[in-house]
């Protein structure tokens, strides 16, 4: 793929509110950044933080109700990926007490509650918007530092 090919390019997808589609939504998000030749450990994280995303719109956005549907944007702009993951679920009372470390609305699952924290340490740019009723969305960004350039 020429360079300026991947300077701009996009992706959206929209699949049920399932937890056997967290796996597919990790698979298809990575596949789509690999044109920018990420690092292992980019990849991963960028595959971690979808997982979690995608976790949080299906247990706390539908409470596991498998009609809702996510949905994700993914864009690359030069070397920088943006991903938008959202809902239409019940959305987020106190978003502000949410993205406490180890807060987790739902104790009687075992969640860690690290959700949010995993997001925003993995990514440059962590941003959430939720209303109450409407739903949440997720926006983040990342820098990729392609492997071709640190092997030159």
């Amino acid at each position: 793929m020429s360079e300026s090919q991947a300077q701009h390019n996009f992706m959206t997808l929209e699949f049920a509110a399932k937890s056997e589609n967290e796996g597919f939504a990790r698979v298809a998000v990575a596949a789509f950044i690999s044109q920018l030749d990420p690092t292992m450990d980019e990849l991963s994280d960028l595959k971690t933080v979808v997982s979690e995303a995608v976790t949080n719109c299906i247990i706390h956005g539908y409470d596991s109700d498998p009609q809702g549907k996510v949905r994700i944007q993914a864009s690359i702009d030069g070397d920088v990926i943006t991903l938008i993951i959202e809902d239409r679920g019940q959305g987020i009372e106190d978003l502000e007490m949410a993205k406490q470390p180890l807060y987790t609305s739902k104790p009687e699952l075992e969640r860690s509650g690290m959700g949010f924290t995993i997001m925003e340490n993995f990514m440059d740019e962590f941003d959430v918007v939720s209303e109450p009723g409407s739903g949440t969305a997720i926006k983040m960004k990342k820098r990729i530092e392609s492997k071709k350039a640190l092997y030159n």
